[in-house]
């Protein structure tokens, strides 16, 4: 006889819950949630689009960035589970600190964990808007399940979420090593409707008249782009970003900004292989300075072959340039790209290597003619 169905959301809700004591129960902690996205029609999404930022002088000179991150921050973090859709094909889950303050944790042997930590804190130091994202040895998580992401999965598949919560026995821990922590740059993304984000080939309409970004800079992150090999461009893996107004207010905004959001597939194609990241070639016509990512995976995603002017060239050249052996070594050590947790020695290589190739990339964008006015 086939069970009702309310019996078997239940059931599949429990089986997801079953690592948890139902005798014990707790409140839930005092929670500082992400801000929702601010939605918009598709016309207004384009007008602030069309006045968005890409980047800025950093507030710290390039060459003298710490790259190790910070050493305030704690080796290890303790927080309580909280019961979200995370999303994503890659290990990971809400939590929340004492402070109430809302982190996303990324765990397992996902080489989005180093990638996340090495380009999100490159990204900050060269002046382009970035999540904050650092890397916690050991992370202690109150309420967690033995497998979070999977347990999430099973709970929105079955509209479980109530049930689930009040089952939460915030008394047991989990311990996880080697966690990617990341924290949202401060603002209220955009969205409009279903669509979130932007695709690259949407840049062309940021507009310096309306105070948008100027070409130069539009083109330094298209090139930083191509540098770092984000070929996982879907639009909502990049964020518009208001940051002119407090979060949880209309998204009516006068200062937007458009940002690189999911950092986790670069360094290769596909994620964090040397050999390919030295193959990929920045330029697909050094002659006209034009660039593509036609050769990636997914045929680039959004993103559109066009070309790069000089101010845009030189601009990331010169930030690029700036960075010294030292910066470069600290930010392939600190995200431990020489201790990928990965089956394949071959993946395994020293930082020195990281480093050489970084270079060579470099030179490839600052040797040569100039690009087109």
């Amino acid at each position: 006889m086939r069970a009702p169905a309310r019996f078997t959301v239940v059931a599949v809700a429990l089986v997801a819950a079953s690592i948890h004591p139902l005798a014990q129960m707790a409140e839930s902690p005092p929670q500082q949630a992400r801000p929702k996205p601010g939605v918009v029609t598709a016309e207004r999404r384009l007008e602030l689009l069309s006045r968005a930022k890409v980047w800025s002088p950093p507030s710290v000179p390039v060459s003298k960035a710490s790259l190790a991150g910070d050493p305030r921050r704690p080796a290890e973090l303790a927080c309580k589970f909280k019961v979200s859709d995370v999303g994503g094909t890659s290990p990971k889950f809400d939590c929340v600190l004492d402070s109430g303050e809302e982190i996303r944790v990324k765990y397992g042997r996902t080489p989005e964990i180093p990638s996340e930590v090495a380009a999100s804190r490159l990204l900050r130091a060269l002046g382009f808007p970035a999540d904050d994202v650092t890397l916690v040895e050991r992370l202690r998580c109150y309420g967690c399940p033995a497998f979070p992401f999977r347990t999430m999965q099973a709970v929105d598949l079955t509209h479980t979420t109530t049930v689930y919560e009040s089952l939460i026995d915030f008394n047991s821990h989990k311990e996880f090593e080697w966690v990617a922590v990341e924290r949202k740059h401060p603002g209220r993304a955009i969205a409009a409707g279903e669509l979130k984000g932007w695709g690259f080939y949407e840049l062309e309409k940021v507009d310096a008249k309306k105070g948008g970004a100027p070409r130069a800079h539009v083109d330094a992150l298209r090139l930083l782009a191509v540098f770092l090999a984000h070929w996982d461009n879907k639009s909502e893996n990049q964020r518009l970003v208001c940051v002119s107004r407090p979060r949880g207010t209309d998204s009516d905004c006068e200062k937007t900004l458009a940002m690189l959001q999911d950092v986790g597939s670069m360094f290769g194609p596909p994620k964090i292989d040397l050999e390919a990241w030295d193959r990929s070639a920045i330029w697909a016509e050094r002659g006209s300075c034009t660039i593509s990512m036609e050769e990636f995976p997914q045929s680039g995603g959004t993103f559109a072959a066009g070309t790069i002017v000089e101010g845009g060239r030189r601009l990331l050249a010169s930030l690029l340039g700036q960075l010294s052996d030292r910066q470069l070594n600290e930010l392939f050590t600190a995200a431990r790209f020489d201790k990928l947790r990965t089956l394949l020695p071959s993946q395994q290589h020293a930082v020195s290597d990281w480093v050489r190739v970084f270079k060579r990339k470099v030179a490839e964008i600052s040797d040569g003619p100039s690009c087109p006015q």
